[in-house]
């Protein structure tokens, strides 16, 4: 498989963006953050360097925004994303075997992206279900009272 370095990616989205938003201010920074990632999947950094020369934004302005931000990612994201909560009630009724279970169904740890992009798996601090614990997210699906036996079983309904 090739480096995203390898490949150059096509600047068209990056460059229809910065025209779309018209004079272009700090303000402007997020929007355009966030419209470029949901061009590109995540914000390359080539993309970025390219979106600071058109507009005049601070390339290392983008970069701390970007790193600053939970929604942003600087690297390549899987097709469905994964969450799984590591929130107290979510600990104390196994959890930790949810996230083993997923680690090992994916072949990733925590924080990585399948090698097929199919699945980026994360954890995080509480997905606000706590009465269904343990609680996994893929995508905007929520699942409850998951047990890592039935982990397979989730995962194969999402290509």
């Amino acid at each position: 498989m090739q480096s995203n370095e390898e490949v150059s990616l096509d600047k068209t989205a990056a460059l229809q963006i910065c025209e779309s938003m018209g004079e272009i201010t700090s303000d402007s920074l997020i929007p355009i953050l966030q419209q470029i990632q949901d061009a590109y999947g995540y914000l390359p950094e080539e993309i970025l360097f390219e979106v600071s020369k058109q507009t005049g934004l601070n390339a290392n302005q983008m970069y701390g925004v970007a790193t600053f931000y939970e929604q942003f990612h600087l690297e390549p994201r899987g097709r469905h994303t994964i969450k799984c909560c590591r929130g107290t009630a979510c600990h104390v009724r196994g959890g930790r075997e949810i996230i083993s279970a997923l680690e090992r169904a994916l072949d990733v740890e925590e924080g990585q992206t399948t090698d097929d992009m199919r699945f980026t798996f994360e954890t995080v601090a509480c997905l606000g279900t706590c009465f269904l614990a343990p609680v996994i997210m893929i995508n905007n699906d929520y699942y409850g009272n998951v047990k890592a036996g039935k982990i397979k079983s989730i995962l194969d309904r999402y290509e």
